[in-house]
């Protein structure tokens, strides 16, 4: 299960769900016993109330007996004008006046009395009624005791056993939906897991349901691709570079043990020679490696105005052993980074020399908002499925192996990479002969006039 602060999702979610019923139960309990209180309040005063009506009634009718029953109460005392006791509830038989308290201006009063001579410490409610006789006014107390805030322990053990039973039927529900919903996702990990461990070519399962956790696996297995494919073309990367970086070390290794051999038969200047230039290749080669790592690490550029026309005119002014033919229209003017914009073109002009039977072609022109400079030679051209083959680091294809022999195998790619840093684009298209290449950069937006 995944796991976050050594404790499962699946735990922290019924956690928290359980932490959430009990709250909700919680609420919903003190509101039935705030409506249980308020009920029962009601009730133990209306109790009071008749009790003490129906005493009165047979105080009227001349019916009153000596001892009171009432068992909705918890007593009654009857006083006459004099304040003598006539009659009570059994428990009160035999007791003094129990309170001192009247009706003012009234004929009944209803008041909540505590520590009363019989009940100490407590609190009851009282209804307190004046009754006309001949001889004045006699006073009726019906007592009840006060209504608890649990009301009654039944209630309290009633609620409280609804919230356990409702927090643990929670827990419970959530623990298995969400065990449910996170299974594939359990799958998904160790699938991940194995794949890591054993076989990166091999991809997730993806769930039969149409919802995130099959998106998830989906994204799982194009980013495993991705990663292939990442994985592929470093390990050919790292091939291909240490396979040109060992050939210059290993002829300078084999010209220096050859001489040291046979040190009386050397030519030490044309060993020199050698490798001087067996160093400059070495040299070369790790130039465009640094400048390349440079490129896809974003390294900042930066831009001034560059008349793609004169920085051609320029580069093509230098002498070539091919032919140049430029076609270059004036004011294209694209902003920019100079040294970069003219390392692109140098390695699309070296890589045309190099293929060229004799002539090559260098155009510039605009159209709308984009910059065009093309660059096309009369070699043997580039096949549709090679064209982007050839703008992978240290490709050259077997047709030309021979006679590319001076390049690095870096320059198309550094080439692209400064195109994409300038937000253009490096493509081969289709030409009647030789390879056509061509360069697409946007042209600055015309401030507003």
């Amino acid at each position: 299960m995944i796991t976050r602060f050594g404790s499962s999702i699946r735990a922290r979610l019924t956690l928290w769900a359980g932490v959430a019923a009990a709250i909700f139960c919680i609420l919903i309990s003190l509101l039935v016993m705030y409506g249980a209180l308020q009920t029962a309040d009601e009730w133990r005063r209306a109790s009071a109330v008749n009790a003490a009506l129906r005493t009165v009634h047979h105080l009227e009718r001349g019916e009153l007996p000596t001892v009171i029953i009432e068992p909705d109460v918890h007593a009654i005392q009857v006083l006459n004008a004099r304040g003598q006791v006539m009659a009570s509830t059994a428990n009160l038989a035999g007791k003094p006046r129990i309170s001192e308290l009247k009706p003012v201006n009234t004929a009944s009063r209803m008041l909540i009395t505590c520590d009363l001579p019989e009940w100490p410490g407590d609190c009851q409610y009282m209804a307190i009624f004046r009754a006309y006789q001949d001889d004045g006014d006699w006073l009726v107390y019906s007592v009840v005791e006060e209504v608890p805030w649990y009301v009654h322990p039944a209630l309290i053990g009633s609620l409280a056993g609804f919230t356990v039973v409702m927090v643990l039927l929670t827990r419970f529900g959530v623990s298995r939906v969400v065990a449910k919903t996170l299974a594939p996702v359990d799958g998904i990990r160790a699938e991940l897991a194995e794949i890591t461990a054993t076989d990166p070519g091999k991809r997730v399962r993806i769930p039969r349901n149409a919802d995130e956790i099959r998106e998830l696996a989906r994204t799982v297995n194009q980013t495993l691709d991705r990663l292939q494919d990442a994985v592929t073309q470093q390990r050919r990367f790292v091939s291909d570079a240490s396979h040109d970086l060992r050939s210059p070390i290993t002829a300078m290794r084999t010209q220096i043990e050859e001489a040291l051999l046979y040190p009386a038969d050397t030519d030490w200047e044309e060993t020199g020679r050698a490798l001087v230039a067996s160093l400059d290749r070495l040299q070369a080669l790790v130039a465009d490696l640094l400048a390349l790592a440079r490129l896809e690490a974003g390294a900042p550029t930066t831009h001034q105005p560059i008349d793609l026309s004169e920085l051609v005119s320029a580069e093509t002014a230098r002498p070539r052993s091919k032919k140049i033919i430029t076609t270059l229209h004036p004011g294209v003017t694209i902003s920019g980074d100079r040294l970069q914009l003219t390392r692109l073109l140098t390695n699309l002009l070296d890589n045309a020399e190099r293929h060229a039977e004799s002539t090559i072609i260098v155009a510039v022109r605009r159209s709308r908002d984009t910059a065009y400079v093309e660059v096309l030679d009369d070699g043997a051209g580039i096949t549709p499925d090679q064209r982007e083959l050839v703008f992978q680091r240290f490709t050259r294809l077997d047709a030309s192996r021979s006679r590319d022999a001076g390049g690095t195998g870096l320059g198309l790619p550094i080439a692209r990479e400064i195109a994409a840093a300038h937000h253009g684009t490096l493509t081969i298209e289709d030409s009647d002969y030789g390879a056509r290449f061509v360069l697409q950069l946007p042209l600055p937006e015309k401030p507003p006039g």
